[in-house]
C-alpha cells in the first residue's frame, strides 16, 4: 500500500494548470497536445471526447507523436479511419485513476481492443508507454499523460 501511495504521490505531483473543462479542451489548454487535438478533429472524435463519459484517456504529448517515423502523423490525418482506431484505442470506459490503473494488468478500450498495464518500480506502463502524469480531471473524465503513441494490435 505505501508503494501505491508513493507511487500515486510521485504521478500526481507534476505542475498541471489546465483549468477544469472537458477532454478536449483540457488537452487544448495544456499546451503540449497540439498532434493529439489535432488528430482528434482529423479522426471526428470532438464530440466523443466532449461528450458525457466518463473517460478515461491515455493521452500521447506532442513529443511522443514525435517519435513516430517521419511522415507517419501527416499520413494518419489523411487516413481518419486508421487515425480514428489509434486513438479510441487510447480512450477507456470510465473514469480510472492513478489508484485503480496499479490495481489492473488490462483495460478494454473504445476501439474494442486491450491495453496491458503493468507496474514496474515507480513508473506505470501502457503497452510500451510510460505514464509520465496521472490523475488529470476533467469534467468529462481523466487524462494521464503518456510519452508513446500506443498502437492496437493488428487485425483489431
Amino acid at each position: 500500500m505505501k508503494r501505491l501511495l508513493t507511487l500515486t504521490a510521485a504521478l500526481t505531483a507534476l505542475p498541471f494548470s489546465a483549468p477544469a473543462a472537458d477532454i478536449v479542451d483540457t488537452a487544448s489548454a495544456a499546451g503540449n497536445f497540439k498532434t493529439l487535438v489535432a488528430a482528434v478533429k482529423a479522426a471526428g472524435l470532438v464530440d466523443t471526447l466532449k461528450g458525457h463519459g466518463p473517460f478515461t484517456v491515455f493521452a500521447p504529448t506532442d513529443q511522443a507523436f514525435a517519435k513516430l517515423p517521419a511522415g507517419a502523423v501527416e499520413g494518419l490525418l489523411k487516413d481518419p479511419e486508421q487515425l480514428k482506431a489509434i486513438l479510441t484505442y487510447h480512450v477507456v470506459s470510465g473514469a480510472v485513476r492513478a489508484a485503480d490503473v496499479v490495481k489492473i494488468t488490462s483495460a478494454k478500450t473504445l476501439q474494442g481492443g486491450s491495453v496491458k498495464i503493468k507496474v514496474a518500480g515507480d513508473s506505470v506502463m501502457i503497452n510500451n508507454a510510460k505514464v509520465i502524469k496521472a490523475d488529470i480531471e476533467t469534467d468529462n473524465g481523466i487524462i494521464h499523460v503518456i510519452d508513446t503513441v500506443i498502437m492496437p494490435p493488428a487485425g483489431h
